[in-house]
């Protein structure tokens, strides 16, 4: 999947913790984070700190690659 905003993001993470069948609150004990956090970053709010966005994305299983247009 391509990510080009927050929104995007917010739905790879909500999919991949369903997929998972983790719950907001089980993520929230595991990691620390609250759950408005969470929630905030799965609804593509902008201001969602970034390293905890990718601590997220990778404690669920998902790689963040950034690559220059056109290259793979």
């Amino acid at each position: 999947m391509i990510v080009n905003s927050a929104t995007d993001f917010g739905k790879a993470l909500k999919a991949r913790r369903k997929e998972l069948g983790y719950t907001q609150r089980y993520i929230s004990e595991y990691t620390g984070f609250s759950i408005s956090f969470i929630s905030d970053l799965e609804n593509g709010k902008n201001t969602a700190e970034l390293g905890k966005a990718i601590y997220l994305a990778n404690m669920l299983g998902l790689d963040i690659t950034v690559n220059a247009r056109g290259k793979k």
